[in-house]
């Protein structure tokens, strides 16, 4: 029998409890991410990855964005933006 690949996102152990796993899952780039590590499982180097690296790190980056915005919503007397 074929062992299953460590990157087989369908088998939950120890990943459940991995606080980078449970951070990436909250962005909404979970599948982006995995996409990354899949690459590099298979061609066995970053460098031709680029494509896919770049499509996360996008991902992550308006992630970030509006995740920063809300916050400063929030935060009272803050009218102005970071790009005043």
């Amino acid at each position: 029998m074929a062992s299953p690949s460590p990157h087989d996102r369908s088998r939950r152990t120890e990943e459940e409890d991995d606080p980078v796993e449970r951070m990436i899952s909250q962005t909404g780039c979970a599948e982006l991410h995995y996409a990354v590590q899949e690459c590099m499982a298979e061609r066995q180097d970053w460098r031709l990855c680029q494509s896919h690296v770049k499509t996360f790190k996008d991902c992550m980056m308006t992630f970030q964005r509006a995740k920063m915005e809300q916050l400063s919503k929030q935060r009272p007397g803050s009218a102005h933006t970071a790009a005043s």
